[in-house]
């Protein structure tokens, strides 16, 4: 992010000084560099007031999921999904450490607690390098872990919504239907690609090998635990989790206005029934969302700051604007090309050009660009940074196909997204 950072203000400084060089002054017009100076100032303080705005709704969504958390939603979720995960990763043996850290962590990321979800990813990557003969090199298992956690499932983008609302959208939550929609996209191809392409690695090449003796254990405990729903019941929540695609396309403008309310009913009701103290829960979770969004103050300032700096120059246009000319034909246009470029890199840095495009008034939150961009956070993920923290954690030196897995994956969501929402906004 330190090299994207400062790139960012060196090519604006650049652009400006040149246009300054060639500018002729016109009298009660402001000078490039005047225009440039201006845009950092105005930048930071609306990076400021748009923190502020978030603190509530960060507050809000917060509070409900620490209220679903405290009843066990979570585990109700990891019990559905663990009978898939084992036919997924069928060299991890069922009662493995490793298998409960990596069912936690997909089941977090799809909630949106991502705070919680890279604490048991990482302890994940732990637990699957002890049964790693060739330490220092990704295993099939690691692998496909790290593919499926970049495209993860997403079914409430709290974050997202969140920003919405604070840039005074008419319907905060109408990214639910496309983001469920470019995630399973996502997901499945992640899941696709990482199976394609370990039968291209074989192990006398040092790629991966398990101990012996797990294969061994493998059908003797590659079984559902007592207390796990059986294999019916994650089929059955497979299925009505896909049937919810075709609603979307078809039906996504008309159930958006419905999500919130909803949603709160749903994840208070669930947690009343389930004896949580739902007001004290949710009084614990709203503290955490009024610290979350003073914490990403500095990173808003930075990243809103350099994007302003790189508009107000001219350098986006110059440098995007071809680029645009291609992907507009397709539903790409050139003021979303840097959400879709930044998004894998960086998610603080994602965040802030998702903020700056949303909080454009020639754009907004709900025009199509708006709505597309903001798909695109709440649908892909930050590739480099979570195969650098997963890896880094175990010294992963050889990725094998991770990269390659995982990058499909964010190009089939960008793809699934402008798809998605061309088909409802655009239609």
């Amino acid at each position: 992010m330190n090299g994207i950072f400062f790139a960012f203000v060196v090519v604006s400084f650049f652009f400006a000084a040149i246009h300054q060089l060639n500018w002729t002054p016109v009298v009660g017009e402001k000078s490039p560099i005047e225009l440039l100076g201006q845009s950092m100032i105005g930048s930071a303080t609306d990076s400021v007031t748009l923190a502020i705005s978030l603190i509530g709704v960060m507050a809000l969504f917060l509070g409900l999921m620490k209220v679903a958390e405290k009843g066990g939603l979570l585990v109700i979720i990891a019990k559905v999904v663990k009978p898939l995960m084992i036919r997924l990763f069928p060299d991890v043996p069922a009662t493995h450490p490793a298998m409960g850290a990596m069912i936690m962590n997909i089941s977090a990321n799809s909630m949106g607690l991502g705070n919680a979800a890279t604490p048991f990813g990482i302890r994940a990557m732990q637990e699957l390098d002890k049964l790693n003969t060739h330490k220092g090199v990704a295993n099939n298992a690691m692998v496909l872990f790290l593919a499926i956690n970049t495209s993860s499932v997403t079914l409430l983008p709290s974050g997202v919504i969140a920003l919405r609302a604070a840039a005074d959208s008419m319907d905060p939550a109408g990214i639910l239907p496309t983001t469920l929609f470019a995630t399973i996209c996502s997901t499945i191809t992640a899941i696709v690609v990482a199976k394609l392409l370990q039968n291209f690695w074989s192990s006398d090449k040092g790629t991966f090998s398990f101990q012996a003796h797990v294969r061994a254990q493998k059908r003797k405990e590659n079984k559902a635990d007592k207390g796990d729903y059986p294999l019916w019941v994650s089929y059955l929540a497979l299925l009505s989790l896909v049937s919810l695609v075709p609603l979307t396309v078809l039906y996504g403008r008309g159930i958006a206005p419905w999500i919130i309310p909803l949603l709160m009913i749903l994840l208070l009701g669930f947690g009343f029934f389930r004896g949580v103290r739902i007001y004290e829960a949710f009084v614990e979770g709203a503290q955490e969302g009024f610290k979350v969004a003073v914490k990403i103050i500095p990173y808003l300032v930075a990243i809103l700051v350099a994007v302003g700096m790189f508009r107000a120059s001219g350098a986006m246009e110059f440098l995007i604007g071809p680029i645009g000319n291609v992907t507009g034909s397709f539903g790409l246009p050139t003021d979303a090309i840097p959400m879709a470029i930044l998004r894998p890199l960086s998610g603080s840095g994602a965040y802030g050009v998702l903020a700056s495009i949303i909080q454009d008034p020639n754009i907004g939150p709900d025009s199509y660009v708006g709505y597309l961009v903001s798909t695109l956070q709440g649908s892909t993920e930050t590739t480099f940074y979570v195969l650098a923290v997963y890896f880094g954690a175990i010294q992963i030196k050889k990725i094998r196909h991770a990269l390659f897995a995982a990058l499909s994956a964010d190009i089939m969501g960008v793809a699934a997204a402008v798809f998605i929402c061309s088909y409802l906004f655009l239609n």
